[in-house]
């Protein structure tokens, strides 16, 4: 405490004069506890002394204990080294009595079983002599047993020496085994009636012999039994395709005569299995002979009996030593094919379809269990199937042209008889003749497979491609001819089409028929593919075929449009006709558009009820290229038109809208409409802005041609004022203005050859009257536009009228797109 901090305390202890009275008190107390304290540090102190002497005490107490241990511990370990060298000392006395033992134990062994060899070998030696097989066969087993314990003595004199003379014995007994079976087959088993079951015992004793003895023995006895066969089926007598079946004939006999022999052999022998293998392949190579050597081709008759009888063997054969069952399965596929899609087709009948594959697997399954007996043969996998009959496949070309001869003759007389008309009650709309082609082909196709799945298969299906090119051909050849029109020169026809109600019925089964014979020969190539081998399975393709179906149904349903466009050509000459120049009052519709009225109301309902959705969907969008068009072209064939006159004429075209865009109801088909509907409005639009601009006052005209017709030409301005009849000077004054300022959309000049494989124009040309030569400039030009319908081409004045194509080029329904682009 430093000296501050002492006053402090005092002052704290004693803070008043009179408290100084307790300092006596304070003193003792403080002299009482330094004593104490003194006292605490002295104890303290002789404590530590004491102490440090009992530590050293302890220390030399440890130190000597510890000396103490380690003597012990070097005690135990010398007592512990002397007792492991008395036990090593006793376990080498044991050991050595232990190896005395063993070698005496396997020299007893061995002596016993070389005593046991001797007598073994010495009686098997008397055994092969007296051919007891049956008790050789046991001796034998005993002695390679025997021998085997012998292996590492095979250089002790005494072991060669039995080793080298039961070596003999087996030799002896090959030899005496192989000479009792040569006497198999000629008569011996009938006079001695214990051969058989001697050659039996025989059988023991091959088995015991080595693998190589066994399939020797099995060799010789199949090429015994094949010999008579090369003899008598190589002669000239029976070396001939048409004596084929009493080859097969042969060896069922030869098996069933002889079946008490082929019972001495054991049953993992498979002695039926291999001669039939032996059979199979000399049988193939004597039918190859027979058919290289013709000198002419073959009968096909002989050729098919002989080629189905030896596939009848091959199927008796794997049936009974294990074979496939895709046989069922392709019975199954054919049947499938030629069968038209019926939407009304029940739960019953698709039931019983999977019922008759379920039955069809069911029955594959129990075979293959059967067949699972059989798998142990030797060389299992062996597949009978086509082992002989692959060897007529390169001679089968006769088979293949008279399938094509038969099928072309069917083919005639199909199209001869068929009526071109629907039985009542019918679902599907499609002429017998199409149905009628693909169940013969159907036929065809399962005598083919019944006899080959190779190339021969593939040469037949290219034959059926020929006969549906040859039926698509047909269908083609009777679809009505000519016509007129923009489509007309578009497609190339000549001549007007005159089709009456039957006879568009008749188109429409016409396309039905393609479309289902377009489906089902896709149908026909998959199933053909699943048949043929797989390695031919790449050449099995349709699609040519269906590019033939294809381009009949665009045919039709052109054609079908090219008709109904024919019976307009009255209504639109009327339309020519009536005088729009003098007309005083406007009315009701004129008598044209109630004669458009009646064709389509008389035609479009059944062409609905025949037609599929996506082809009367087509047929519309072509028909609607067709009116459209047409009619904003036949104003232009009026001479002159008045202000009457115009009006009566818009409301002629608003009714000729309507009709149109009625047409898909009057068909019961409008779930596709909407495409439809805005492509007739867009082009009946034009035909009512260029009667409007023919209403519009004479001042205006150029403006209102210009707003209404921003496409339009010159040449088209100049035929609205002829329609106005102006004269030829204020025509002139109109002209110099509106080319002044300029026509909406300028157009280059259209040449003649953008098109130059297009047909000449028919005598009746679209426009016929000389006052039309401003509008078009040539009869080039008519069918440089017409062309360019159906393909999108749009790039003349006339951009507009042919662009309306381009809705239904632009359709995104695959089907479509490829009809009307075909």
């Amino acid at each position: 405490m430093d000296k501050s901090g002492a006053l402090d305390y005092i002052n704290q202890m004693f803070p008043t004069e009179a408290s100084l009275s307790g300092v006596e008190p304070l003193m003792q107390k403080i002299h009482s506890e330094i004593r104490r304290v003194d006292v605490g540090i002295l104890a303290a102190v002789r404590q530590q002394s004491n102490s440090g002497n009992k530590a050293k005490e302890d220390l030399a107490a440890a130190t000597h204990a510890v000396e103490e241990l380690m003597y012990k511990i070097r005690e135990i370990k010398n007592k512990a080294e002397q007792s492991e060298t008395m036990v090593q000392e006793i376990c080498r006395d044991i050991k050595k009595l232990d190896f005395a033992k063993k070698h005496i134990t396997t020299t007893i062994t061995a002596l016993h079983r070389l005593t046991m060899l001797v007598s073994a070998v010495e009686q098997l030696q008397v055994m092969a002599s007296k051919r007891q097989y049956k008790e050789a066969a046991a001796q034998l087993e005993a002695v390679n047993q025997l021998c085997s314990h012998f292996e590492a003595y095979r250089d002790i004199p005494k072991i060669t020496e039995l080793r080298e003379k039961f070596k003999n014995i087996k030799q002896i007994l090959k030899s005496h085994v192989f000479s009792d079976f040569s006497s198999l087959g000629t008569g011996k088993e009938t006079e001695e009636t214990n051969l058989l079951q001697q050659l039996s015992d025989a059988c023991l004793v091959v088995d015991a012999l080595e693998p190589s003895v066994r399939e020797e023995l099995v060799n010789n006895f199949c090429r015994r039994e094949l010999t008579s066969y090369e003899q008598i089926f190589e002669g000239a007598e029976l070396a001939k395709l048409d004596k084929t079946e009493r080859r097969y004939a042969w060896i069922k006999r030869r098996i069933r005569t002889n079946e008490e022999i082929f019972k001495i052999f054991p049953p993992s022998w498979h002695v039926p299995y291999l001669l039939n293998i032996q059979f199979c392949k000399k049988t193939r190579k004597q039918l190859e002979g027979i058919l290289d050597n013709l000198t002419e081709r073959p009968d096909v008759g002989t050729l098919l009996l002989a080629l189905q009888r030896t596939i009848e063997f091959e199927d008796e054969l794997a049936m009974k030593f294990g074979g496939d069952s895709r046989s069922s399965e392709i019975g199954l596929d054919i049947e499938e094919i030629g069968r038209p899609e019926n939407n009304r087709q029940n739960v019953s009948d698709i039931r019983k379809k999977y019922e008759r594959k379920l039955a069809a697997n069911q029955g594959n399954s129990t075979e293959e269990k059967d067949g699972n007996k059989d798998l142990s043969v030797p060389g299992a996998g062996f597949n009978f199937r086509r082992i002989i009959s692959s060897c007529f496949e390169p001679h089968l070309t006769a088979y293949v042209e008279l399938e094509e001869r038969t099928l072309m003759e069917n083919l005639e007389k199909l199209v001869q008889e068929e009526t071109w008309d629907i039985e009542e009650g019918s679902q599907n709309n499609v002429l017998h003749s199409s149905t009628e082609l693909f169940f013969i082909i159907k036929r065809s196709l399962k005598r083919c497979t019944a006899l080959t799945k190779s190339q021969t298969l593939l040469n037949l299906f290219k034959v059926f491609q020929r006969i549906l090119k040859a039926y698509a051909t047909k269908l083609f050849a009777r679809l009505p001819r000519g016509g007129t029109g923009i489509v007309a020169a578009a497609t190339g026809m000549d001549g007007q089409i005159r089709i009456s109600e039957r006879d568009e019925r008749v188109i429409c089964y016409i396309v039905n028929s393609a479309e289902y014979c377009h489906k089902t020969s896709g149908d026909l190539a998959e199933s053909v593919s699943k048949i043929i081998d797989s390695q031919l399975a790449d050449g099995v393709d349709m699609s040519e075929v269906q590019d033939e179906f294809s381009a009949v149904i665009t045919k039709a349903l052109v054609t079908l449009v090219l008709g109904l466009e024919t019976k307009f050509d009255n209504e639109m000459a009327g339309m020519t006709r009536v005088p729009w120049g003098s007309l005083e009052s406007v009315g009701d519709q004129s008598e044209y558009v109630n004669g458009i009225n009646m064709i389509l109301t008389s035609s479009i309902p059944v062409l609905g009820s025949l037609l599929s959705p996506i082809y009367f969907q087509f047929f519309l969008d072509k028909l609607a290229s067709s009116l459209g068009p047409r009619f904003y072209a036949n104003i232009f064939k009026c001479k002159h038109i008045s202000e009457t006159g115009a009006q009566q004429m818009l409301l002629d075209t608003q009714a000729v809208k309507t009709i149109l865009l009625d047409i898909p109801s009057l068909g019961r088909q409008t779930s596709n409409a909407a495409s439809y509907t805005k492509f007739v409005s867009r082009e009946m639009s034009k035909a009512e802005a260029l009667l409007k601009v023919i209403l519009s006052p004479v001042d205006s005209v150029a403006d209102t041609y210009r707003a209404l017709l921003p496409e339009g030409t010159p040449m088209e301005f100049q035929r609205i004022l002829e329609l106005k009849g102006l004269k030829k000077a204020d025509q002139q004054t109109i002209l110099d203005d509106f080319n002044k300022h300029g026509p909406g959309t300028t157009q280059p000049t259209i040449a003649p050859s953008v098109v130059p494989a297009a047909p000449p124009a028919p005598p009746s040309s679209v426009i016929p009257n000389s006052a039309s030569a401003g509008f078009i400039t040539s009869r080039e030009d008519v069918l440089t536009r017409a062309a360019a319908l159906g393909r999108g081409a749009a790039t003349t004045g006339f951009k507009r009228f042919l662009a309306l194509t381009e809705a239904a080029k632009d359709r995104k329904d695959g089907p479509f797109r490829k009809l009307f682009n075909t």
